[in-house]
């Protein structure tokens, strides 16, 4: 069934020839762990990974009315529905859970009966849960030759349940320090598994697993999972498509075989990461269980990450090769063992593809979004990719690859660096951080820009700010019983934020909704104590229904046009709403927009200029149709009414 909404150029249209803007929320953030005691804050060897259920997340079926009836009461039309590869094929390569994804087809169901779209997010953060993100299934170490039991102990990953002492009440502890989940980046275990996903074939050809290359063994067995998902959703006209995988992670492509990253130069531009600053070959040595020194990164007051410290990592030469298996990369030449530990012997193995440098998204990405568009669009041929590079891709000055499926849409993700790590929104006039959160999101607009002949849509698949900022200060205020002025901060960085992306013609999907959150900061989303959800049961019975900061997301907008939008803007403090458009008389559909009682609680006048038409009020009077009866300029406005 052909989806309501494709990409046409830089535009999304409807089947009437609308443009549309699509603006959501990511449901949710505890769909990364098992449910219903899989997250973080919960103690965990993972010995469990093979008979874990996703069922129940983003929440029980029983709840799914309430929460989508919410999401759509706010105003948003979309949902990036999280979904993982773990939560589909946790049992085994090829046993998906039958019972999970008749829950999953329920809830994306439910999703359409309440009016959203949808597309749906393979989720992942470094990999796995067992290499301290979520993701792949814990068979993936194993079909490789890894032990995930020895990660943490061997200094190859990262993990707050090998980590944080349960027992403990203090819910910060120096031993998993907030924010550090990212350091994973740099160690084995991440960087040893997209290694061989993106390039088995290329740097260890005789790696074979069940007689197929390591590289086909992964992609296949997750782009299979993604197939069984495609089965169950292809005749669901709300279903836009999917992403192609969040934040892939480019392992140690492009790197040089002895380099540690310390600070940002032209030929490595993307800054550093907390952490140990670990070569490939310091990988390499960690995971075969020697002992390596380097320097250890920490975070400043600034947002830089500084090294500090040269701590030895896997002083007990932990080996986290399983017993029997070796390391393909020695047998492809690679690095030579000498007593000490590898000394390498390729200082481009990663650098070179064939008599060529190697590029990321040439050789890596583009033919896996490729095949991405083959498996979704075997089920459905009108589906959208929604195509992601690395995190900090843009960052590094890495561009899309050129050869894209047909009908991709830019879906790179953007955070206000400062607040995610540093707890805290700054303290920058509004005017200028409206302006840098323009240009930061310009770039990401220009990547969508440079697709193919026309362009593409870009749509922000990820921002967001943390609720937990300036240590908690909300939560022990609305503790105290206050209620006025509780998320000042959050709100403002959020009106903000939706300014930049109405004035870039930016499509959007929040990060996130969690049903299960709290605010516990041992909790928070139920992830590595990360804490970004517009959502919260602790919340409930407050003004906003269990929402946080709403009046910084809840905002008048449009969602679909009859024409084209020339502009839009929101002014929080009188509460005007303007919207320039090119009428199109021969579009029989009419303008759709949202107006939320929140910012007009006294009720709210529209006006129409340029061409003539009429007005209709809905939904109690929070959505607004506009249907023009000539084509030409015209602008919508809403206002409060004139006190009397």
């Amino acid at each position: 069934m052909t989806p309501e909404i494709r990409p046409h150029g830089r535009l999304m249209l409807d089947a009437a020839g609308r443009q549309v803007t699509l603006r959501g929320v990511n449901l949710g953030g505890d769909c990364k762990v098992p449910w219903p005691d899989g997250g973080a804050n919960h103690p965990s060897d993972f010995s469990d990974h093979r008979d874990v259920s996703f069922i129940g997340r983003p929440f029980p079926l029983a709840e799914a009315d309430e929460h989508l009836g919410r999401i759509a009461g706010w105003g948003f039309n979309t949902l990036r529905l999280l979904t993982t590869w773990e939560a589909v094929e946790h049992a085994g390569p090829g046993l998906y859970d039958q019972a999970y994804l008749d829950y999953l087809t329920e809830v994306c169901d439910r999703a359409g009966q309440h009016g959203l779209h949808l597309f749906v997010d393979f989720h992942q953060d470094v990999w796995s849960r067992m290499s301290g993100g979520d993701g792949a299934p814990g068979w993936t170490f194993e079909a490789v030759g890894l032990d995930f039991t020895r990660f943490d102990a061997a200094g190859a990953a990262h993990i707050m349940q090998a980590r944080y002492d349960y027992a403990d009440p203090t819910p910060r502890q120096a031993a998993y320090p907030q924010m550090t989940w990212g350091s994973n980046y740099r160690l084995p275990a991440n960087t040893l598994m997209w290694t061989l996903f993106w390039a088995g074939k290329h740097l260890t050809p005789q790696f074979l697993i069940d007689g197929a290359n390591v590289q086909d063994f992964l992609q296949g067995c997750y782009l299979g999972a993604m197939g069984e998902v495609g089965r169950r959703l292809k005749d669901m006209p709300h279903v836009l498509g999917f992403d192609t995988l969040n934040e892939p992670h480019p392992g140690w492509l492009g790197q040089p075989m002895t380099y540690r990253h310390l600070a940002a130069s032209a030929a490595h531009p993307e800054a550093p990461r907390v952490g140990p600053a670990l070569s490939p070959l310091d990988g390499l040595a960690l995971a075969l269980g020697f002992p390596v020194t380097v320097p250890f990164l920490t975070r400043q007051r600034d947002g830089r990450a500084v090294a500090t410290d040269e701590p030895t990592l896997n002083s007990d030469r932990m080996r986290v090769w399983r017993d029997g298996h070796d390391c393909p990369f020695e047998r492809a030449g690679a690095y030579r063992m000498s007593g000490a530990g590898p000394v390498a012997q390729n200082e481009d193995f990663f650098r070179r593809w064939g008599e060529a440098a190697l590029s990321i998204s040439d050789h890596a990405y583009r033919p896996f979004y490729h095949r991405v568009a083959e498996t979704i669009r075997a089920e459905n041929p009108d589906w959208t990719v929604f195509a992601e590079m690395d995190a900090f891709a843009l960052h590094a000055g890495r561009a899309f690859p050129g050869d894209l499926p047909e009908r991709t849409v830019n879906a790179s993700h953007w955070y206000d660096a400062r607040a995610l790590y540093l707890k805290h929104v700054g303290d920058d006039p509004e005017d200028e951080t409206r302006e840098r959160y323009i240009r930061e999101l310009g770039r990401l607009k220009g990547a969508g820009d440079a697709f193919g002949e026309t362009g593409a849509p870009s749509l922000v698949g990820e921002f967001g700010i943390p609720f937990d900022l300036d240590d908690g200060e909300s939560f022990t205020r609305w503790a105290a019983g206050e209620r006025d002025g509780v998320w000042r901060a959050q709100e403002m960085a959020l009106s903000l934020m939706y300014d930049a992306m109405d004035a870039l013609g930016l499509h959007s999907t929040q990060w996130n909704y969690t049903a299960s959150n709290a605010n516990d900061a041992r909790i928070g989303d139920g992830w590595n104590q990360e804490d970004l959800s517009v959502f919260s049961r602790d919340q409930a019975g407050g003004p906003d229904d269990g929402g946080r900061a709403v009046a910084g997301f809840c905002r008048p907008w449009a969602s679909r046009v009859q024409g084209r939008i020339v502009g839009t803007r929101f002014e929080r403090g009188s509460a005007t709403f303007r919207l320039d458009v090119e009428a199109d008389a021969g579009i029989a559909a009419p303008t759709e927009f949202y107006v939320p009682r929140l910012h007009y609680p006294d009720g709210f006048v529209v006006r129409v200029e340029g061409v003539p038409a009429s007005i209709e009020f809905l939904d109690d009077r929070q959505r607004v149709t506009v249907q023009a009866t000539a084509s030409g300029p015209a602008w919508i406005l809403v206002t409060a009414p004139r006190p009397r």
